[in-house]
């Protein structure tokens, strides 16, 4: 998994973020991280098939159609959904997989590191975000 300056070169250079997972309510941590993200400059791109749009962007439906300028996905599901996301992700030429806070899974990090992935979990991606880039 990426150390903190990995991470911070992850958020440096990334451009579009795919959110898994990502609310339509603005009370829930997926909208309210999600949105502090696009404020700092980056396209979110909605993955979740319970909604049309979030935050101005069309939700797609799964990993599976994400278009190829992704640069990270980053996830917002329980932890046992990992291994079935992970498959999908290892589909994709995106190169970064992020499970936010609270959310693991030793085996899937592994098949992702073994498949070439950037992998962070149990990690929440505004507060590195936060923490690591100085824009």
């Amino acid at each position: 998994m990426l150390n903190q300056e990995q991470k911070r070169e992850l958020l440096e250079t990334a451009n579009v973020i795919a959110v898994v997972g990502l609310s339509d309510k603005p009370h829930r941590t997926s909208y309210q991280v999600s949105e502090a993200m696009q404020k700092a400059g980056y396209t979110i791109i909605p993955v979740n098939p319970n909604v049309n749009e979030v935050l101005g962007e069309k939700s797609l439906s799964s990993i599976r159609e994400l278009p190829s300028d992704v640069d990270l996905v980053n996830v917002f599901r329980r932890s046992e959904f990992l291994p079935e996301l992970a498959d999908d992700f290892l589909e994709t030429n995106i190169p970064a997989f992020w499970a936010q806070l609270g959310v693991f899974d030793r085996g899937t990090a592994e098949k992702l590191e073994r498949g070439g992935k950037q992998v962070v979990m149990d990690a929440c991606i505004k507060v590195d975000h936060a923490l690591l880039v100085k824009k």
